[in-house]
């Protein structure tokens, strides 16, 4: 399913959250796992006119300044939170395919911290703020934020795992 199609059901309860943020802190670590099992010629390569595998672990990286602006607005009590790029312009034009794996996965991981150090900051009193997801139309909570971006991170674990299986047919 495209990521587009999807339509969530905020309906985390609260305690859920240390939860959730742990599947945040285990998404560097998770991508690192899996695209080392990705054959070097491989980790470029696009399939039926999709995102290559560096290019789906860019597009992560291009992200994580988008969630850290959303908790921005949730902490300034915004009424909407920022919109996304929908047409995702900055992967397009990054040329992940022509930069080190190594280097996309060490500056996700250090922006990925980075994000989780202000939300590991927040008290509880934070997890129940919420703003309009623009996109949706729905109200987000910080919860749900921290949900969005777990469940955005492996739509993209799944690609590259299809990718990798599709790869290993061939």
């Amino acid at each position: 399913m495209k990521w587009f199609d999807r339509s969530f059901a905020f309906d985390q309860p609260a305690w859920m959250y240390p939860n959730v943020l742990e599947r945040l802190r285990g998404t560097p670590a998770r991508l690192e796992e899996l695209v080392r099992s990705v054959p070097p010629e491989d980790l470029s390569r696009r399939q039926a006119g999709n995102w290559s595998v560096q290019e789906n672990v860019g597009h992560l990286l291009d992200l994580e300044p988008l969630w850290s602006g959303r908790l921005d607005d949730i902490l300034a009590g915004s009424e909407r939170l920022r919109p996304a790029d929908l047409t995702n312009r900055a992967t397009h034009e990054a040329d992940h395919n022509s930069a080190d794996i190594g280097d996309i996965l060490r500056s996700l991981r250090a922006a990925r911290g980075a994000f989780l150090h202000r939300l590991d900051d927040l008290d509880a009193s934070w997890v129940e703020r919420s703003a309009l997801h623009p996109r949706l139309e729905q109200p987000m909570r910080l919860l749900d934020l921290v949900f969005f971006v777990a469940e955005h991170d492996d739509h993209h674990l799944a690609e590259i795992t299809r990718l990798q299986r599709n790869f290993q047919k061939m």
